[in-house]
């Protein structure tokens, strides 16, 4: 067996210098705040049994034998494309393998050489991977900063420059759990003729009535170009979709290469997002379980002292910020040997000094839990100052 390359044993040897190394652990035992498994459908019987019924139904089991342009466009892609576009009120969907696929498919495709693309700076490495794969001038902005990116529109529009703008963002923000102020956003879309990209995994299945997502809570539906949606959070299993218009889907089909060229979803993969997003519209206990333990999570943060280590969120990640690998590791210990699962987010995947623990809420978290998680991190703050 051949060695690694000198240079690249040297990276892997500063990441361990750095207390950044990373290996892969298996499925921690302990109470669950660390998973993005939000409503439990991962482990849902009634989701297993309804996906199993689809694909026996369909005549399809195992694999999907190729791209969808050649013999993988089984029969359930359109049944769930069609439920996704009804129940996320666009013309059309278009399902991709992954989130990570379909942004690094649809950045690489859409915007082309001369336009303009304004990204929020705090964006998921799936949108940053994206546009260094496009051909068109990308500038980020400073996070949920409306007048920064202002400012950068009015640099970029003019009457002379014929380029395409595109302003980028995401719902969600998987780091840190806020939310951008999407309808000035999308206002400011508008007033400098702008298309509107929003991403909606973390807020798929918790934002919303029935959890439909920011934009649809908003109703900007008509005022966003693509609004990109995973299955691997909330819903509990995998893939995802880009929605948008009629001709988006059709572009994208013939010019996305992430989509062309792959092997397409499994017939039961397939089936299982159906069956989610069927349970989604019939179990509203869940997501309303959901709500009230975040509502009930931000009250024990300031019960117990902690809102000035935590930042703003109304969604189901909290983060708090303990500076350090060394310190926010020693944090996530602390928890697990309480029984707690928390995972610490290290430099590099977030900015140094900003290291944290992420809180993920479920809808089967109960009280007691959640109390008790944040005395164990009261704990460990008030004897680590």
């Amino acid at each position: 067996m051949q060695k690694l390359p000198l240079k690249l044993e040297k990276r892997l040897r500063k990441r361990k210098e750095d207390n950044s190394f990373r290996i892969l652990l298996p499925f921690s035992n302990g109470v669950d705040f660390f998973s993005n498994d939000y409503l439990g459908f991962s482990k849902s019987e009634e989701i297993a049994k309804n996906s199993l019924k689809l694909t026996q139904q369909s005549g399809l089991l195992n694999g999907s034998t190729g791209s969808r342009l050649l013999s993988g466009n089984h029969s359930l892609f359109k049944i769930l494309e069609n439920q996704l576009s009804s129940f996320h009120n666009s013309q059309a969907a278009l399902v991709f393998n992954s989130g990570y696929d379909a942004n690094l498919g649809f950045f690489s495709a859409v915007t082309q050489k001369g336009d303009i693309i304004l990204y929020d700076e705090y964006s998921h490495a799936s949108i940053r991977d994206g546009l260094k794969m496009s051909l068109a001038n990308n500038y980020k902005f400073q996070h949920n900063n409306i007048e920064d990116l202002e400012s950068k529109l009015k640099r970029f529009s003019s009457k002379e420059n014929e380029s395409e703008i595109y302003i980028v963002t995401e719902s969600v923000f998987s780091m840190d759990g806020d939310m951008p102020d999407l309808i000035r956003i999308a206002d400011l879309a508008e007033e400098y003729n702008a298309r509107l990209i929003v991403d909606e995994a973390h807020a798929t299945g918790v934002i919303g009535e029935k959890g439909q997502g920011l934009v649809q809570k908003l109703k900007l539906e008509s005022k966003v170009f693509a609004r990109i949606y995973t299955f691997g959070k909330a819903m509990g299993c995998h893939g995802a979709a880009i929605l948008g218009s009629n001709n988006l889907k059709e572009y994208l089909i013939n010019f996305c290469r992430s989509f062309i060229y792959t092997t397409a979803l499994s017939p039961h993969s397939v089936a299982t997002i159906s069956a989610a997003y069927r349970s989604l519209e019939a179990d509203k206990h869940s997501l309303e379980s959901l709500k009230d333990n975040i509502q009930y999570f931000r009250s024990e943060v300031q019960k117990n002292n902690l809102q000035k280590i935590f930042i703003e969120s109304e969604s189901a990640i909290h983060a708090c910020i303990i500076a350090g690998n060394t310190r926010v590791k020693q944090a996530a210990e602390a928890l697990e040997d309480k029984g707690f699962v928390v995972k610490a987010i290290l430099s590099p995947t977030v900015v140094s000094g900003s290291e944290r623990l992420r809180f993920c809420l479920h809808s089967y978290n109960s009280k007691h839990e959640i109390s008790e998680v944040l005395k164990v991190l009261g704990n460990f703050v008030s004897n680590s100052k």
